[in-house]
């Protein structure tokens, strides 16, 4: 019996084992993050030994890349030119590659991170957007609590951010997307919101309502819906609470609540969700989650086995 998320006019059909691996390929560490083309080819940025997996869109295996280039893949944004902008923290750098994984710009200095907390990129930056401009915006992240903005040819700008909980200052900015109207939305995971600036970094308002945002993904047009990977309590006293999530949940470019998808705590039962962490949404409105489930359960069970049907990657089939 299949499992249903959500309420009228958000119904979505849980599909668990939507990727299908050829022999040798297994798919047992995070998903980090999420893309889709225009084709609606789907490419699944993880933490195996394989970091790019390509699929066609009933989870058929076309390829996989990246063997050796990525060392922690963490965001995965895709330009209107189906380039992929890949945010690697463990690496401390963002690579554009092609959909085949050539790599045509990089910024930030391979495994040589900022000072921590000193404004400057990149220690540990967490994912990319894009103005209508093509310039480029990166969270920045785990070891800063920053957004720079480059131009389209790599070449930094200016940055805005620090450490805090007032307006304009992050708490992990932990991801970021820009939409045509030049807006620039931050997933400020430990400050409970998401930020909304201007392209030149002023502080505009924020969106509530969420606990611990961290996937974002923002559709294309005039009035896009946004959906947002809550990863839910992140202690021990909290693990359990419900109604917190782990969840995704879809809201207005305004900041209005429409659909929550999951309700109950952490768990491996069908349609239950471990940490959202990375979304992508294809033509049809079906939804890809990528999980950090075997991070999330080894923080949460430190030194016990990884349970069996333990899994990281999630189709959501849109139903009405």
């Amino acid at each position: 019996m299949s499992v249903m998320l959500g309420t009228q006019g958000f119904r979505y059909e849980v599909v668990e084992d939507w990727a299908k691996l050829p022999p040798g390929f297994l798919l047992d560490a995070d998903v980090a993050a999420v893309g889709v083309d225009g084709n609606d080819t789907v490419y699944v940025f993880n933490r195996g030994e394989h970091p790019m997996l390509v699929f066609d869109r009933e989870g058929n295996f076309l390829r996989s890349w990246g063997e050796g280039v990525f060392r922690r893949p963490h965001g995965l944004h895709m330009a209107p030119d189906e380039t992929l902008f890949l945010t690697d923290d463990g690496d401390h750098t963002v690579r554009r590659c092609t959909l085949d994984g050539r790599v045509l710009l990089t910024l930030g200095i391979p495994g040589k991170p900022a000072p921590y907390m000193s404004g400057e990129p990149f220690h540990r930056c967490t994912h990319t957007a894009l103005s209508p401009k093509e310039e480029i915006y990166v969270s920045d992240g785990y070891g800063n609590a920053r957004v720079h903005k480059f131009s389209p040819d790599g070449r930094r700008l200016f940055a805005w951010g620090e450490p805090g909980t007032d307006p304009g200052q992050f708490n992990i900015p932990h991801n970021i997307c820009c939409d045509a109207e030049g807006w620039v939305y931050v997933a400020d995971r430990e400050n409970h919101r998401i930020q909304v600036f201007d392209g030149n970094g002023r502080y505009e308002g924020q969106w509530g309502n969420m606990h611990r945002p961290s996937g974002l993904f923002m559709e294309n047009g005039r009035h896009p819906r946004f959906y947002v990977g809550e990863i839910g309590g992140g202690m021990a006293v909290n693990y359990e609470v419900p109604n917190i999530g782990p969840r995704v949940s879809i809201y207005t470019e305004k900041g209005v609540l429409l659909a929550r998808l999951g309700e109950r705590p952490a768990g491996l039962e069908p349609g239950q969700f471990i940490s959202p962490h990375g979304l992508a949404v294809d033509s049809r409105g079906d939804i890809y989650v990528g999980e950090v489930s075997f991070t999330n359960w080894g923080n949460r069970y430190k030194g016990k086995p990884f349970p069996p049907g333990l899994k990281s990657l999630k189709k959501l089939v849109k139903r009405g």
